[in-house]
């Protein structure tokens, strides 16, 4: 654990350094190939920096930060696009808006408020979720795995809640949510653009989808060039999250998780089609109610099918909770 942390402060010194290149002399350079050639190695060296460490957590995390978030906004910062254009103010506040989910806030007081009763719950939920870690031999693969992902969720959600409140003290801004009730999700285009991990489709929007869309309207109208960007949104996602999958099992991509979102890709593509067709949506509308539980179902389903399997086949559920049981001793020890 303690070599853990001393790789932690490397990549973390690293990225600071890269960042503070990035924001002295990129901006010099004229924005579109020659800017994006400029920031090309601190891209690479961040796809490399989650390889550093052995704990799965410890990677999964630097990979959500650097890997994800911070390398495609500088490759849409090198085209001047996305959040660092304008280029904020001074360096920390360009660090903060490269690494982490932030939205500027149009009244920043009207957002100085924390859900402390929530935060508490999700708390207490995640430390009943390590004392069951002490059971895990007698817990079915299927209930590790569930309780893999609500730790995975929760663990994300209580980082996210403490740099929330760094940068609303330190920069008057808020993160942009990580989600917004899933489980209320009405159609899969509801699902993915508007309630579930909203932090990627903020990013994939403005890096994948309208590029994509631009490039579709030379040759079809502008009403069906959106599907050409929603299929490539979606194969992008798939080809991250097979990368993240890399770093967590360390062994060659399956092709699943890609075929998971190519599959919702063209999914959510169909029912944008047919809602183009009101008179078929008028004759065939349904409850909301059915609508969540067709569309929750389906994505349990899909997920069940070639999300999960991989990660049941590599043992990553158990080295997970291994992880956390290891990581509830150590603080242990050392208080």
């Amino acid at each position: 654990m303690d070599e853990e942390l001393k790789n932690l402060i490397k990549v973390w010194v690293s990225a600071i350094i890269s960042i503070s290149y990035c924001y002295y002399l990129p901006p010099r350079i004229k924005s579109g190939v020659p800017r994006f050639l400029s920031v090309s190695p601190v891209l690479a060296l961040f796809l490399v920096l989650p390889l550093f460490f052995s704990s799965l957590h410890l990677s999964l995390i630097t990979a959500f930060f650097l890997t994800w978030l911070a390398n495609f906004k500088l490759i849409l910062f090198s085209f001047d696009k996305g959040p660092l254009i304008p280029i904020p103010t001074n360096l920390s506040r360009f660090f903060c808006f490269t690494c982490f989910p932030i939205k500027v806030q149009q009244n920043p007081k009207s957002q100085n408020h924390l859900p402390k009763l929530v935060f508490a719950i999700k708390v207490a939920i995640f430390g009943v979720l390590l004392h069951l870690y002490g059971y895990r031999q007698n817990l079915s693969p299927t209930v590790l795995l569930g309780l893999y992902f609500v730790h995975l969720y929760l663990e994300i959600e209580i980082i996210l809640t403490f740099v929330k409140v760094v940068v609303f003290i330190s920069l008057g801004c808020d993160l942009e949510p990580q989600s917004n009730k899933p489980y209320l999700a009405t159609s899969l285009q509801d699902f993915w653009g508007r309630r579930w991990n909203l932090m990627v489709p903020a990013i994939l929007r403005p890096a994948v989808y309208a590029p994509m869309r631009r490039v579709s309207e030379r040759k079809m109208s502008s009403g069906w060039a959106l599907f050409p960007g929603i299929l490539a949104a979606f194969i992008v996602s798939g080809l991250v999250h097979e990368l993240l999958f890399f770093y967590m099992i360390r062994e060659m991509p399956t092709g699943e998780v890609t075929l998971f979102f190519v599959l919702h890709g063209v999914c959510t593509a169909a029912e944008l089609a047919v809602k183009k067709k009101t008179t078929v949506m008028q004759r065939w509308r349904l409850s909301p109610a059915v609508s969540r539980l067709i569309t929750v179902g389906f994505v349990f389903v899909t997920g069940g099918w070639l999300f999960t399997p991989q990660l049941k086949r590599s043992g990553v559920v158990e080295r997970f909770t291994y992880e956390a049981v290891l990581f509830v001793e150590f603080v242990k020890h050392k208080l």
